[in-house]
């Protein structure tokens, strides 16, 4: 109706067809007008904010995503209240631990806005998993399971290397690789391009390995690291073939929970250890949690000999690799991971 009123104002009709102007008509109009106006803004300020539904059932959705997303790096938050706003945000608390914190989350659950939490804080003041005391063995068995474009199983992979490098001669160290992908085709295709590498080069596989964390670049790493092409070729096709990789991934009723494509390689192994995620670090069968820098992943495999060899003597950094590709640092990791 204002719309119509906008193209076609009653007092210009009026004065077109030369009629007297009935200004008690054009005093109504215009107070009307004022009322629409005055609602749809809420008073002048800003639209009327009508709630989609309860707060609770948003704020719900919000602290399930957290728990789910790896974010408290295995702390468990809980809803403690929730409302809404005049801005259209959903704003609840959360507690973690003995800890509580005001967030807020858009009305269709779709942006979550953390307040004032300083992240390395309250990473510090998360409760962390245990990690249970690893046994003794004279050649320590060590297996990291990730997810090749997982963000944490990258930094994992970024920590793991100069300590594989130091004790590959002195421990079996292996990738191994959990048994469904959250990050599509190209997953798939470089589990199994890491998993090749490994079985027909593994000479080479650290080399390839430095290379991608940092670049993201298969071809590029795969070429400086003098990785026979046919060879590797013939290897993907084959393992793909046996598992059924991509058939698999071509057939959606076979994905997990109908979301997650299967990566069946290591599946055996992936129940044996009950792996949750990417990245998953297990020494001497025993699944540990320790902090994401080259000098705890040596420490940690370092413990795991019945006598420790002389590399272990040696210092490495204990910078945090970032999450995801490239080579930046920090000073404190979390528990985050793909899951």
């Amino acid at each position: 109706m204002a719309e119509e009123i906008k193209k076609n104002p009653p007092w210009l009709k009026l004065r077109r067809t030369g009629r007297k102007i009935n200004f008690f008509l054009i005093v109504c109009l215009v107070l009307f007008l004022l009322l629409v106006i005055s609602v749809y803004t809420n008073g002048f300020r800003t639209r009327v904010f009508i709630p989609p539904g309860p707060a609770e059932e948003v704020a719900d959705k919000a602290v399930k995503f957290i728990n789910e997303s790896g974010l408290l790096g295995g702390a468990t938050a809980t809803l403690v209240s929730s409302n809404w706003e005049e801005n259209g945000l959903c704003k609840f608390k959360i507690k973690v631990g003995e800890q509580e914190f005001d967030s807020y989350v858009s009305s269709d659950g779709k942006l979550l806005f953390p307040e004032g939490i300083d992240t390395e804080e309250f990473l510090a003041r998360a409760p962390q998993p245990e990690t249970q005391e690893v046994s003794r063995r004279e050649v320590p068995e060590v297996k990291l399971f990730i997810m090749t474009y997982c963000p944490f199983g990258l930094q994992s992979q970024k920590a793991l290397l100069p300590a594989y490098n130091l004790l590959k001669d002195k421990a079996n160290i292996k990738v191994h690789f959990v048994n469904y992908v959250m990050h599509g085709k190209e997953e798939l295709d470089e589990n199994l391009r890491q998993y090749c590498i490994q079985e027909k080069e593994p000479e080479k596989f650290t080399s390839y390995l430095s290379c991608f964390v940092k670049e993201d670049d298969s071809a590029k790493c795969a070429s400086e690291a003098k990785i026979n092409q046919s060879k590797l070729s013939f290897c993907m096709s084959e393992t793909d073939k046996a598992y059924k990789v991509t058939q698999q991934y071509n057939d959606e009723s076979t994905w997990l929970n109908g979301r997650f494509p299967k990566f069946d390689l290591d599946t055996d192994l992936n129940k044996r250890y009950a792996v949750q995620g990417s990245p998953t670090l297990v020494i001497n069968d025993t699944v540990v949690n320790i902090e994401r820098s080259p000098e705890a992943y040596k420490t940690a495999i370092c413990d795991a000999f019945l006598r420790a060899p002389e590399e272990c003597s040696q210092t490495l950094s204990d910078k945090v690799p970032s999450a995801g590709f490239g080579g930046e640092e920090q000073d404190s990791s979390n528990q985050g991971s793909c899951k």
